[in-house]
């Protein structure tokens, strides 16, 4: 089935500071996965290190630390640098950025909510390096 990984279901953080957003990326997961959510950049890293995702859906433009500076701290710490990140941003320019810092999807806001589903399926589909 998708939405698991080794026969448990998949576990999907959500990290965005926008209450809103993060409902509509839950709801676009029609309930296929284990979502956490954390409201700040530093509250996705403790939320990385608690729960162990297997996708974080992670936004840019968030107080406490900036999306890029978690990606930098999850690629740059062994026991986190495989966990698959699908970056959220309204700033074309970022994208290039994050997927230079180690970004496995970017997507655009505004976007459609099946493209979040996609984005999940796709990133759990490829194997860790």
């Amino acid at each position: 089935m998708l939405g698991e990984v080794g026969g448990v279901l998949a576990t999907v953080l959500i990290c965005d500071d926008e209450a809103s957003l993060r409902e509509l990326v839950r709801v676009s997961l029609d309930g296929d996965y284990d979502v956490v959510e954390a409201h700040d950049g530093l509250g996705c890293l403790e939320s990385i290190r608690r729960t162990r995702p297997d996708v974080v859906v992670l936004d840019l433009m968030m107080p406490g630390r900036h999306g890029l500076d978690v990606l930098a701290d999850l690629r740059a710490d062994e026991n986190m640098r495989e966990t698959r990140v699908i970056v959220l941003t309204a700033q074309p320019s970022a994208a290039a950025d994050a997927l230079k810092q180690g970004a496995d999807r970017v997507i655009e806001k505004p976007f459609e909510p099946d493209a979040i589903d996609a984005a999940v399926k796709e990133v759990l589909e490829r194997p860790r390096d």
